[in-house]
């Protein structure tokens, strides 16, 4: 696994990765690349919402990409700053963007910018492999795998990480979140 540079790319194509499969999500990435390159926040402005829907994208997701395109070409979020500054501090500002919420900004922030304290306990796949590596039934739920996860401060990253890597090897699928435009 790589840590991807920080950008609109990388941000992109976590937010069309939420909630679907890993083959749709890189399925949607390509034929955004291929429409928009190089995929960058002024490219998407000038194909608009047909661009967005020929790529396969969900009404929700378009409206999200372009928001997000529109943040950042109007200068309301630097998305490079989110390794400089401060976790809730970056979290806040990716949140207060629509349609982006915790699972998206944490993603990007463990992943993109870096932040090694970062633990997406929204994500579905990390709940599971928590619950089974640690007999939990039914799966905790993201309130109590936040609890849980303050233990392994300052490096939840890294047992993110590693539970994905479980998770892989305990269902037989990789449920890492795609953070790649290619």
């Amino acid at each position: 696994m790589r840590l991807d540079r920080p950008g609109f790319a990388s941000l992109v194509s976590i937010v069309v990765s939420q909630q679907v499969s890993r083959a749709s999500a890189d399925s949607i990435m390509g034929r955004l690349v291929s429409l928009v390159a190089p995929l960058e926040a002024s490219g998407v402005l000038s194909g608009g919402l047909d661009v967005l829907r020929s790529a396969g994208l969900s009404r929700p997701k378009q409206k999200t990409v372009l928001a997000l395109a529109e943040a950042v070409v109007g200068g309301e979020i630097d998305l490079d700053h989110m390794t400089r500054i401060g976790a809730d501090e970056a979290m806040a500002r990716l949140t207060s963007l629509h349609g982006i919420g915790p699972w998206t900004a944490e993603v990007y922030l463990l992943f993109c910018a870096g932040h090694p304290d970062i633990f997406p306990a929204h994500d579905v796949a990390l709940q599971s492999a928590v619950g089974h590596a640690f007999r939990i039934e039914p799966r905790p739920s993201a309130k109590a795998l936040y609890a849980l996860a303050e233990s392994w401060a300052p490096w939840r990253g890294v047992a993110a990480r590693l539970f994905w890597a479980y998770y892989r090897q305990m269902r037989g699928r990789d449920a890492l979140p795609t953070t790649r435009a290619t």
